[in-house]
């Protein structure tokens, strides 16, 4: 996957595409691979790098939704349950089972959630992973060596899916340059094409040169997450708004504020939430928050009133109560919720998606998670076939390994697993110095991450192809020069454009730093 090549091809490509994908997060992602694994010439454009946002921040779970299921909405935990286990299917290099246990203090909390984590387990069906089973207080403290023991009287273990989301969605685009799409990183939409009133494709800013270029689509499907109403309005300017967006937080600390290989799930926060505590790459993730904001942002930070209710409830859990001292890396992400009516608490929102058609023939997919990306995009592609009067074609994704699929995935304790068969490729390349004594990368992989994954800044190797800036941000810093020397010569830069990416990525980064 090479940027300069993908600029060629389009430059030489026929006119017109069938399919043009604004936005390159998990929704867009997935729409380009349903789109061109059924035939259809597609191409899909991000403005800035792909999972730049949302799709990158999120609670790093592929899940049914308990939360959902408490709240009787059993149509889309089957969808997510269905979803979760195709994924596992498809991507057992990134999505693998993680157990998940609920401590129970008063009487009532045992059979309460083991009989919901018992239909939980039903749902599922024959995608379903480990079942759900009552835990003895010992039992629970030998998994969660970090929990409070106090009031313990039992434990609920179930099993849900973990992944890596930027990995996840650079995957997906791999997947679909593998088939014959186009996937462009930096590529600004300034424009729609009309041609009679109908939208005819975008015109498009490459970003590093300033140049435009007319894109002629059969269909434009927009696809951009918590900025989907800017691009409804490039099409109807006064169209009204369908996003509410919810700021969700995440704290990353050392992994041994828990000591364990499973997950802490607490079912009840005091704003009606569930709180997890999660491994992750050698770290814990606490997380995570549901707080309505208007500023819509590709880099929204976490408030502190989001940091101190994240610790404070994580406290009454844990036997040591970590402090912001040990935060590693504080992140959040804005979730796409679509806007029915006025409200005033996020969590109430449905996790629903929704497919618009302008009278243009704009096609929009709003709402979902990443769980639900594929499903999602499935739909979206057939409400384009309809629209763009496209021959009907089968989708193909329920049952398609992903890039890096591998018969036997290797142990995920190995750094380089979530690369599947690529990690031949990253190993041959003979480059086994880290890039910091704290982060768990290497040379070999920037330098794949720009050979390979079209990574344009060191932030797009940070933040991205690595998870470098999530695990440790003041060490991403410290490796920031190093990265900028190894890209510089793969890009053929300068000295400038090694300081300019330097200053830019140790700005960014502090603002993952809590004060």
């Amino acid at each position: 996957m090479n940027r300069d090549a993908s600029l060629l091809a389009l430059d030489r490509a026929p006119a017109p595409w069938d399919i043009c994908v604004i936005g390159g997060g998990a929704t867009g992602l997935g729409t380009a691979l349903d789109a061109v694994t059924r035939g259809y010439r597609t191409i899909l454009v991000e403005r800035h790098d792909f999972a730049k946002a949302t799709s990158s921040r999120s609670t790093k779970l592929i899940h049914g939704g308990v939360r959902y299921l408490r709240q009787g909405r059993i149509s889309l935990v089957l969808e997510a349950l269905r979803e979760r286990g195709l994924l596992c299917l498809n991507a057992p290099h990134l999505v693998r089972s993680l157990e998940f246990i609920i401590p129970a203090h008063a009487a009532w909390e045992t059979p309460f959630y083991a009989a919901g984590l018992k239909f939980y387990d039903l749902l599922a069906g024959q995608l379903g992973l480990a079942p759900s089973r009552v835990l003895s207080p010992a039992e629970v403290l030998a998994r969660l060596p970090g929990l409070n023991p106090a009031g313990l009287r039992h434990g609920i273990s179930y099993s849900d899916a973990q992944f890596d989301d930027a990995r996840l969605a650079l995957t997906l685009a791999l997947t679909v340059a593998d088939h014959g799409g186009i996937v462009l990183n930096y590529a600004s939409v300034v424009s729609l094409l009309k041609r009679s009133g109908k939208t005819a494709g975008v015109r498009i800013r490459d970003e590093e040169t300033g140049l435009e270029r007319d894109i002629p689509a059969r269909t434009v499907i927009n696809a951009t997450g918590v900025f989907t109403d800017a691009i409804r309005r490039l099409d109807e300017p006064t169209a009204p708004p369908v996003i509410a967006a919810s700021q969700g937080a995440h704290l990353v600390l050392p992994l041994d504020c828990l000591g364990s290989s499973s997950a802490l799930m607490i079912p009840r926060t005091s704003d009606g939430r569930i709180l997890f505590a999660i491994p992750w790459h050698d770290r814990l993730i606490l997380g995570t928050t549901d707080n309505l904001v208007r500023d819509i942002t590709a880099e929204p930070r976490p408030m502190a009133a989001e940091i101190d209710f994240i610790l404070s409830t994580a406290a009454r859990f844990l036997a040591s109560p970590p402090g912001r001292s040990q935060i590693l890396s504080a992140y959040a992400g804005l979730r796409p919720l679509i806007r029915t009516r006025p409200v005033r608490r996020s969590a109430s929102i449905s996790r629903e998606h929704a497919i618009l058609t302008s009278g243009s023939g704009l096609v929009t997919i709003a709402g979902g998670k990443w769980t639900t990306y594929r499903k999602m995009a499935q739909d979206t592609v057939c409400q384009a076939e309809i629209s763009a009067g496209l021959p009907r074609r089968r989708c193909r994704t329920a049952s398609f390994p992903l890039h890096g699929w591998a018969e036997t995935p290797s142990s995920p304790h190995d750094p380089l697993s979530i690369y599947g068969s690529d990690a031949i490729g990253i190993a041959s390349l003979g480059q086994p110095a880290p890039i910091h004594p704290r982060l768990p990368y290497t040379a070999a992989q920037v330098i794949w991450s720009v050979r390979d994954e079209m990574a344009r800044t060191v932030e797009d190797v940070l933040a991205r192809r690595t998870r470098a800036l999530l695990l440790d941000a003041a060490a991403s810093i410290e490796a920031a020069p190093a990265v900028a020397r190894l890209m510089a010569a793969e890009l053929n830069r300068d000295e400038n454009w090694i300081a300019a990416q330097i200053s830019s990525y140790t700005e960014l980064a502090r603002g993952y730093l809590p004060v």
